[in-house]
Formats: C-alpha cells, structure tokens, sequence
C-alpha cells in the first residue's frame, strides 16, 4: 500500500534544519516546541531513520536528515505554488487573445493547455480572426494580445518569428499547371491581393475560382484540387499541401509573426502566456527554411 509523508512534519523539520532548533522553529511557525518536537518525532518513525542527531549542545542533521532535507524542500515549494495558483485571487482574472486562424494550429493548444494548469482561475478568451481585424480590435482596446501576419517590416510589434508563405495544393494535384491559375482565397485574407500582384508581376494570369468568408470552404475546395492557395511554412496546412513545382510558380514573400501587448496588462501570468508565445512561435524559425522544389 503506498505511503505518504505528512507534509505539515515536513514544515517542521525543515523550518528547524532553516532555524537551527526546535526552539526557534516552533515560534516561525507559531507551535508550541512540544507540538514541533511530536511532529518530528512521527516523521522519523513514519521513515524508521533518525534525522536529527540530538547528541551535541545543537541540533545537527543526520547524513539520512539532509537527503530529506531538499526532497522536502521540493514537495512544500510544489505544495505552496499550487495552493498559491489555486486560491490567490491575484491569478484570476480574463486575458483576451486574438491569433490569425491560419496560426492558430499547431503551436496555440499547447500554449493554452500549460497556461491553464498554470493558472486554472484566469480565463482565455481566444479570438480567431484575420490580421486587420485583430489589429483594430486592439487598438480600440476590445483584445488584449493579438498576434499578426504581415510582411517584414511592415508591423510594430515584437518580432516572433518569419516564416515564408508557400504554394498549397492538392495531394498529388495538377490544378497549380492550369493557366489561368485557379486560385481559392477567403474574401479578407491578407494574403491574396500580394499574391496576385506577384502572378501580374511575373505575367502568369490567373482567375479568382473560389473567394469564400468560410475557410472550410477554401480547404475543401483546394483539397478537390480545384485551385491553389497560399499558406505559411509550419502551420497546420491538412488538407492542403505544398507544392513542388519546379520553379513554375513564383517565389512569395516572407511574413513575420507579430506580437502585440497592451501597455495595460500587467502580472505574472500575463508574463507567462507572453513568454510562452515568444518560446512557441519563436522556435519555428530556427527550424524552418523554404520548401525545396521539384526538380
């Protein structure tokens, strides 16, 4: 049957190892030294080892007491950070965060997923929309955080990372050989209009095939191979994926992904969910390079 250490012993003899006698350690932890000394007296016997050796004019530990001692020191830190986490009211509250839905996936749920057991009392509020969107919901001060798509050097805000925007297209397709090249855009995406202006500067025509406000519909309908789109390197792309063309297509700009913080938010978790994102989609960056082409 498992056995567990009581954790209020523990106090005591860690605050008496920080003291150096039980006599100091009962008035930091407001105990009688009879109440200090029985707690010392039951964590020993719960692990059959002296701790303690009472032998000098002191109290000194046994070789076996300082092993304990920085277990011990782990346990009532985890102790004291979860109760910290789960009962201060400092660490309630609501952050609202606003990701461009193309970013959203892979990185996003596993920043959440550790923010929340983190601070389980304060609640994100997720906003996915497009870039421009997301901009001006900040400055009117509706989000939070928001993270961006925009060219390089184009926004103000603290650099995360740059990834190249790519061809996408069927598995397998051929749509992306097809002149005029189909596209498949939503209405607002920020991506569409570059890339069009860079088929006109190349002289490649092309046709708007399918402009949709439902992204489902873009995937769907660039999954059937019935045109191309365009996405950044990194992101969840399924059911899309990128083109080896060869060189037939035209090389497209590199975005960065920005970030933006309002000058108003301030507090630990705040400070991790920030930190968090800059380690998440930072990392991208060092491991990313443009998809090679077909030969």
């Amino acid at each position: 049957m498992a056995r567990n250490l009581d954790l209020t012993a523990l106090r005591a003899f860690v605050t008496v190892a920080d003291t150096g006698g039980v006599t100091k350690a009962a008035g930091a932890l407001h105990l009688t030294q009879s109440a200090v000394s029985m707690q010392l007296k039951r964590l020993e016997e719960s692990l059959g080892r002296n701790l303690l050796d009472r032998s000098g004019r002191g109290i000194e530990l046994t070789p076996e007491g300082d092993q304990l001692l920085s277990y011990a020191r782990r346990m009532l830190e985890l102790n004291d950070l979860a109760l910290s986490r789960l009962t201060d009211r400092v660490f309630e509250g609501e952050i609202t965060l606003g990701v461009p839905h193309d970013i959203v996936l892979p990185m996003m749920p596993p920043v959440l997923k550790a923010f929340n057991g983190l601070f389980p009392r304060m609640k994100v509020s997720l906003v996915s929309s497009f870039t421009k969107s997301l901009k001006e919901d900040f400055e009117r001060g509706k989000i939070d955080i928001i993270l961006t798509t925009e060219e390089e050097g184009e926004g103000a805000g603290e650099v995360l990372t740059s990834l190249p925007l790519l061809w996408m297209g069927a598995d397998g397709g051929i749509a992306w050989k097809q002149r005029p090249l189909r596209l498949a855009f939503e209405a607002r995406c920020k991506f569409r209009p570059r890339v069009q202006a860079v088929l006109d500067a190349q002289g490649i025509p092309w046709e708007m095939a399918v402009s949709s406000d439902e992204g489902r519909t873009i995937d769907a309908s660039v999954g059937a191979d019935l045109a191309v789109h365009a996405r950044l390197a990194g992101t969840d792309m399924r059911p899309m994926y990128p083109i080896r063309h060869g060189g037939a297509l035209p090389e497209l700009p590199v975005y960065d992904v920005n970030l933006y913080v309002a000058d108003t938010l301030k507090g630990a978790a705040v400070e991790r969910l920030v930190s968090d994102l800059r380690t998440a989609y930072g990392a991208m960056s060092r491991t990313l390079r443009r998809a090679p082409a077909a030969e």
